[in-house]
C-alpha cells in the first residue's frame, strides 16, 4: 500500500511540474498570465468530476470542448484537425504547438485555444473577467476562477495539496458524525455539516489552501467564514466567536492558518450568542457549474486529523 501511495504521489507531482511548464509556455506565447490559465484548467477539471456527461480528461489539461465546438457548427467532419477548414466553419480549435494540426485532445492545442480566446479581451483582470463571463455566462463561475487564480498567484506553485484539521490537535475538542441530523430552527431541515465541540476561543483554522468568499453574519450560522479551495469545494465555518484579524472577503489562506475562534453565535439577529454550547459547525459543499450541494465532511475530518497526528510525530 505504501509503495502504491508513493507512486501515486510521484505521478501527481510530475503532472504538476508538467502542467506548470505548459502554463508558462502558453503565457509566453499569448501574454495571458499563467495563473489564470491554471485556474480555468483546475476549475474545468473539477467540473468533469461532477458532471456525468463530461468525459474524464486524458491528458494534463482539463478544459473541455465538444467535437462540434472544436470543428465548427456546420463542419461535416467532426474529426477535422485542419486549422484552415476549422476556421472556415467557425470552429474554435487552434494549432498551439505548431505541428500544423488543431487536435481537440492535444494539451497544447486546447490550452492555447482557450488562452487565445482570453487574449482577445485583454490581459488585466477586469478584461479577463469579461472574457470569462462571456464564455461561462455565470457570475459564480467567474468568481471561483478568479479566486483560484489569486491563490496560484500568491504561492507561485501548483503543489498546494496539504490539509489541516480545523482546530489544534492539542485543544480540548470532540466530534462525531452529525451530517444529516434533523434541525428545527428556521424550519425543519437537515444538518449539513459536522459539529466540533470545543471551548470558547479555541482557534479555528483553514483546512486547505483557498480564498475567503464570505466573512460575516448569517442568522443560522452566526459569525461565519466561507472558503473556496482549489478543488472547487466550499468550506463553511460557522458559530464563530469572531474572526482573526485580516480575515475578510478575498483573503488568501493556507492550511493551519487561524481564521477565527470557536463560539456559540447564531440562531438570531446579528450578535446573538449562547443559544447552544460552543462549537464549530464545519460544512463542505461541491459546485458542478450549475448548482451547489452539501456532502458529509466527517470522513475528511477523520483523515485530516489522522494525517496531522502522523505529521506531528515525525
Amino acid at each position: 500500500m505504501l509503495t502504491t501511495d508513493v507512486s501515486a504521489k510521484s505521478k501527481y507531482q510530475k503532472e504538476d511540474v508538467d502542467r506548470f511548464a505548459l502554463y508558462h509556455k502558453i503565457e509566453a506565447i499569448t501574454s495571458v498570465p499563467w495563473y489564470y490559465l491554471a485556474a480555468v484548467d483546475q476549475y474545468e477539471r473539477s467540473i468533469r468530476k461532477t458532471q456525468k456527461d463530461l468525459p474524464e480528461e486524458k491528458g494534463l489539461v482539463g478544459i473541455y470542448y465538444s467535437p462540434r465546438q472544436w470543428v465548427g457548427p456546420l463542419n461535416p467532419n467532426l474529426n477535422d484537425t485542419n486549422p484552415a477548414t476549422i476556421a472556415l466553419f467557425e470552429g474554435i480549435g487552434l494549432d498551439g504547438n505548431g505541428d500544423g494540426k488543431a487536435e481537440r485532445e492535444n494539451d497544447e492545442d486546447v490550452l492555447y485555444t482557450f488562452a487565445h480566446y482570453l487574449q482577445s479581451y485583454g490581459f488585466d483582470e477586469e478584461n479577463l473577467k469579461i472574457g470569462l463571463w462571456e464564455y461561462y455566462q455565470r457570475d459564480k463561475t467567474v468568481d471561483i476562477i478568479l479566486g483560484m487564480a489569486k491563490v496560484y498567484k500568491e504561492y507561485q506553485t501548483l503543489s498546494l495539496n496539504e490539509r489541516a484539521f480545523p482546530v489544534p490537535l492539542n485543544a480540548n475538542y470532540s466530534y462525531r458524525n452529525t451530517w444529516g441530523d434533523r434541525r428545527g430552527f428556521g424550519g425543519l431541515r437537515i444538518h449539513e455539516g459536522t459539529d466540533i465541540f470545543a471551548d470558547y476561543g479555541v482557534p479555528v483554522r483553514a483546512t486547505t489552501y483557498g480564498v475567503v468568499e464570505v466573512a460575516g453574519w448569517n442568522r443560522f450560522g452566526g459569525w461565519r467564514v466561507g472558503i473556496r479551495d482549489l478543488n472547487n469545494v466550499y468550506h463553511y465555518y460557522a458559530h464563530l466567536k469572531g474572526f482573526e484579524k485580516g480575515i475578510g472577503k478575498g483573503s488568501v489562506v493556507k492550511p493551519g492558518q487561524v481564521i477565527g475562534y470557536v463560539g456559540s453565535s447564531g440562531y438570531g439577529p446579528p450578535g446573538t450568542q449562547g443559544k447552544f454550547p460552543p462549537h464549530l459547525h464545519y460544512g463542505m459543499y461541491r459546485d458542478n457549474g450549475f448548482s451547489e450541494w452539501s456532502f458529509d465532511p466527517y470522513p475528511y475530518l477523520r483523515a485530516w486529523e489522522r494525517l496531522e497526528r502522523i505529521k506531528n510525530r515525525k
